[in-house]
């Protein structure tokens, strides 16, 4: 009796949002901490490549409560039922991030064009915890009932493509960038787990790094914009995003950084399309953490390791948690200073 009265309450709130998520799923193409330190600074000409790392834990929940009137056979009764809903989403990825540098001077500044992949895995659980009463004619009937939900895959994501301009003037740095999101990664619009979004997306933005490499101090900024197209599938399209990504550093030494890093993401625009049922949501959230790296040589090439994480706060319509990300980049080396040549003294 207990159950059948639980499926009634689960019936009764069923059209309500259980856990309101502005963005599709609450998922945004722009991946928090995607930029740092150094972000707007001058590369080597030619080929490098990165491999990251990059871990999130997050969760959400809500509180659902409904009062109705509905009807069991011929005998009127009144329903209180409230649902808390909680999500939990565990995911690793790796991104792989190819590069090319143009030694060609484009517009004055340096172009650089980049393809990411992505592999990784996504578990997901959604538990729900009903309780409630029916009050009849005959008295009060309290009841309880929980369920949950549990998905996991792993597979490839989508591919993001993106081409950058650097300029460089002493200690100041700029860069503008636009790249977008081409959905072929892992998804299905049933799951609750996936490692694509289901949609396309154009992202542009501009940065500004400050590095003097005299005192070792380092400031970095890149702020950007994602429109994100209508998934095909579910006719949902997200609002515009904003995403600002800061990092602050330290070069103990020439091998040796250490700093801050920090994110502020904020939805400008509402969800929208025949897809989106539950109105006019907007999320953000921000996040700050350490950061360490290290930068060493490679044979003829230059490495660098880069060790950040982020604790989330002010989290609103957004699961939030904490993420970390260990980069790995191997690039060409900076050239040696050469000595000028010795001058002849004739008698």
């Amino acid at each position: 009796m207990t159950k059948a009265l639980a499926a009634i309450a689960f019936a009764a709130v069923s059209s309500v949002p259980t856990i309101a998520q502005a963005d599709e799923s609450g998922i945004s193409f722009w991946i928090p901490g995607t930029f740092g330190s150094l972000a707007a600074t001058p590369q080597q000409p030619g080929w490098s490549a990165a491999s990251i790392y990059y871990h999130t834990s997050v969760s959400a929940g809500a509180d659902v409560a409904r009062a109705r009137e509905i009807q069991i056979g011929r005998i009127p009764v009144n329903l209180t039922a409230t649902l808390n809903a909680n999500v939990n989403a565990n995911v690793d990825l790796g991104l792989l991030n190819a590069t090319y540098v143009f030694a060609t001077p484009v517009l004055g500044g340096q172009a650089s064009a980049s393809l990411i992949g992505i592999y990784g895995a996504n578990a997901t659980s959604l538990n729900g915890l009903v309780t409630g009463s029916l009050s009849t004619p005959g008295g009060s009937i309290p009841f309880s009932r929980f369920d949950s939900i549990n998905d996991s895959i792993t597979g490839f994501g989508d591919l993001i493509p993106q081409f950058a301009m650097r300029w460089n003037a002493g200690v100041n740095n700029y860069m503008a960038y636009v790249m977008g999101d081409i959905p072929v990664g892992a998804y299905q619009s049933t799951r609750l787990a996936n490692i694509g979004i289901g949609h396309g997306t154009i992202d542009a933005g501009g940065g500004y790094t400050y590095f003097n490499p005299q005192t070792g101090h380092e400031l970095s900024g890149v702020l950007g914009f994602t429109y994100n197209f209508t998934n095909p599938d579910t006719q949902y399209q997200s609002g515009v995003d904003m995403h600002f990504d800061w990092g602050a550093s330290q070069f103990l030494s020439k091998q040796v950084q250490v700093g801050l890093v920090g994110y502020v993401y904020k939805q400008l625009g509402c969800d929208s399309g025949p897809g989106d049922r539950v109105g006019c949501f907007r999320s953000q959230v921000a996040g700050v953490g350490p950061q360490v790296g290290f930068i060493f040589p490679v044979g003829d090439m230059q490495g660098y390791l880069n060790f950040k994480a982020y604790k989330e706060f002010a989290a609103e319509n957004r699961p939030d948690g904490w993420n970390a990300w260990v980069t790995f980049v191997i690039s060409p080396a900076a050239p040696t200073p050469t000595a000028p040549p010795k001058r002849m003294i004739t008698k």
